[in-house]
């Protein structure tokens, strides 16, 4: 269980890191599938050309078009990642935070496992993970499970404390609900942003509504990460919307 520290860093901050939280077994267990899985690319995949993010390939046939960025439905690519999504050091974490006892795994939104790769990988843009997730309330957390070293030279998350709580005017964002970056008031916000260094094994808990960002992998080595959302089974997807689509894991 997390301490009343860390429920109050959570509540002020809108993240927080838990070392260690996964086995090194555990881990390597994960990239094994993972290798598998991207030698050749194992659908479903979203290229780095889908997402057509800051240095991203301009389309398949380009070089660099093959690049994964995300290996989907994570849930159903084997038992390793299941047991994880549902064991209990992460769910009692996320009950705490969420203070319910019941909570739901989304298979509609991350359930995936990031991979950043070198050369091609792209910028993704400060932005909420709740702009486009559709539930009857914004109060879900994601559980980013680092499967390696990640820091800011090699694409690692960047986030800004406490934005979870500040809600900004529609035109502080740009058609596709990222901050705009030549607005004063938001870079005043983006200076204060924190890298989020993670080793092999560390859990970061973040709310939807948290500012994210993270840049290119500027090194040689691929960076992983499997990433699960959660919510209160009290609050639930809008029925017809993307966020329904596929039954939520109760756990």
């Amino acid at each position: 269980m997390f301490s009343q520290k860390q429920c109050d860093q959570f509540s002020s901050q809108g993240f927080v890191i838990d070392r260690k939280l996964a086995s090194s077994g555990v881990c390597q267990a994960m990239l094994k599938v993972v290798r598998r899985s991207i030698h050749p690319p194992l659908a479903p995949v979203e290229f780095e050309t889908d997402v057509q993010y800051p240095g991203a390939p301009s389309d398949r046939l380009s070089p660099g078009g093959d690049t994964p960025r995300r290996l989907l439905h994570a849930y159903t690519r084997g038992s390793v990642f299941r047991k994880w999504a549902t064991t209990k050091a992460i769910t009692s974490r996320v009950k705490q935070l969420l203070f319910t006892k019941d909570i739901a795994v989304s298979q509609n939104h991350h359930n995936c496992i990031m991979t950043k790769h070198p050369g091609f990988s792209s910028a993704t843009l400060w932005h909420q993970d709740i702009r486009f997730w559709l539930f009857d309330r914004p109060d879900l957390i994601s559980v980013w499970l680092a499967l390696g070293t990640e820091y800011a030279d090699n694409g690692g998350l960047k986030l800004i404390p406490g934005s979870h709580l500040q809600a900004l005017d529609r035109g502080r964002f740009d058609a596709a609900f990222f901050l705009r970056q030549d607005l004063p008031e938001n870079q005043t916000l983006i200076d204060s942003a924190v890298a989020a260094e993670l080793s092999q094994g560390d859990v970061l808990f973040f709310h939807s509504d948290t500012f994210h960002a993270a840049g290119r992998n500027n090194t040689t080595q691929v960076k992983t990460s499997v990433v699960f959302t959660y919510h209160d089974c009290n609050n639930q997807p809008l029925v017809g919307t993307r966020s329904a689509r596929y039954p939520d894991i109760r756990c």
